[in-house]
Parts: structure tokens; sequence; C-alpha cells
């Protein structure tokens, strides 16, 4: 597989072409942002880290009938992956009450919600990726009906699992941001990563925070938590 290319960097990771139009290649890098992109900085370690516990976590979400971008890991940070449109959608799901949540609605940290709540909001760095619903959605034809339909199925069955998954490793999913992208064919697959970048994740005994909020909030122990976390979804995975 010949890597050509770069044809895109984000905050997180760079995408490049390779000799065959369906695949791609995707290097995680080990720049951290938070706050849209106010706080910048480094934590070493974590492009491996993340891709890595992406790639195990997306495995084991193939096995449960969850269609993904992952094809093969190449190395530590580099993952060959299926070509892909990305949605201009990220999808959250909330188990407990924290972060931006929290401080929107008044609402203290660590409440358990009756039920999973899915939010939508719009992927535009400019905009700060405000909150949308879903006639913003279906008006703007961000996605079609059934579109959005196979996204929030997919997020629910995603949340599920993953839930499972993370309390046998004693880590307690709080909430977690997913995307998803369109094949050439049309077909919906989950992309982008799984990781402590994209899940809040506390210990199941103590709440200690096991994600990048430790990098947001200057909670220290960052490359330290990352590759904890690493350690317990290997031992799993």
């Amino acid at each position: 597989m010949k890597k050509l290319g770069m044809i895109y960097e984000g905050k997180a990771k760079k995408v490049f072409k390779t000799d065959d139009e369906n695949l791609f290649i995707v290097d995680y890098k080990d720049d951290a942002t938070a706050f849209n992109g106010l706080k910048k900085g480094q934590i070493s370690g974590k492009g491996a880290v993340n891709n890595v516990m992406a790639n195990i976590i997306f495995q084991m979400l193939e096995k449960k009938g969850i269609p993904t971008h992952f094809v093969e890991q190449l190395s530590e940070r580099e993952t060959l992956v299926t070509a892909v449109k990305i949605l201009p959608l990220e999808v959250i799901i909330r188990n407990v009450t924290a972060g931006s949540f929290s401080k929107r609605y008044g609402v203290e940290e660590g409440r358990v919600l009756a039920r999973p709540i899915l939010e939508f909001s719009y992927k535009n760095d400019e905009l700060g990726d405000p909150l949308i619903n879903d006639d913003h959605i279906l008006a703007l034809e961000l996605a079609t009906e059934e579109e959005l339909e196979e996204v929030k199925r997919y997020s629910y069955i995603i949340n599920d699992n993953l839930k499972e998954f993370f309390l046998e490793i004693g880590l307690k999913l709080v909430d977690f941001k997913v995307e998803f992208g369109k094949q050439m064919d049309g077909k919906i697959i989950l992309a982008d990563e799984i990781s402590p970048d994209t899940c809040r994740l506390w210990d199941a005994v103590t709440n200690e925070k096991m994600d990048k909020d430790r990098f947001r909030r200057d909670l220290g122990n960052v490359e330290e938590t990352y590759q904890e976390v690493l350690s317990r979804v290997q031992k799993k995975g």
C-alpha cells in the first residue's frame, strides 16, 4: 500500500490518500486542543494511545454489528481505513452529567441520567461546533432522514457496548463523541476514533477522571492516565 499526499489535517490526525481510491491512511498526532481550540498543547504518546485503543474498540464493535472504517493497523500511529466522506455532524451520547452539559443546564457533575441523551453538533470550527437538532440537519441537508436514523441507531448500540466494555475494565463511560462517514456506495459507517480524547471516562471506584479532562482542567498526570487507559483496554481487548 503506497502512501500518497495528505488530504486533510485536523486537530488530532492527518489523513493521506493511497494508491487505492477506496483506502486512506490516518496518522494520529500528539497535539492536544480543548475549548474549541482555545487551549493547545502536546500530550506525549497520545497519538499512539489513541490509534491503538481506537483500533481495538472498532474491532470489538465490528463483532457487535457496527460497520467501521477500520481496515488494518500499520504502525503505532498509522492505520489503514476505508475512504469515507465524513458527515458534518458530531454525535454526543451522555450517560452521566458532566462538562458542557452540566454548565448549560446547571446540573451538578456526576448525576446518572434517567436515560442516555443523544445530541448533535454541527462540525464547524469557526462556529464553535454549535448544537443542532434533527430539523436543522434535514433542512440544511447535512444528512438524509434515512442516514440520520441509521446514525442514531448505531450510536445507541455503540453506547450499550462501550458502557459494558469499559465497566469490565473498571471505567465508567460518562459521555462520548463519535463521527460517521459515507462510503462511495452511500453506506454509513463509524469513522474517526474512540479514545480518551473523545470519551469522558471515570474510574468506576474512585470517579477519578481518566480522559482529556486531565488536560482541559490542568489535573496533571495526563500522559500516565492515557497510558493506563490503553493498558486496561489492551488487557480486555
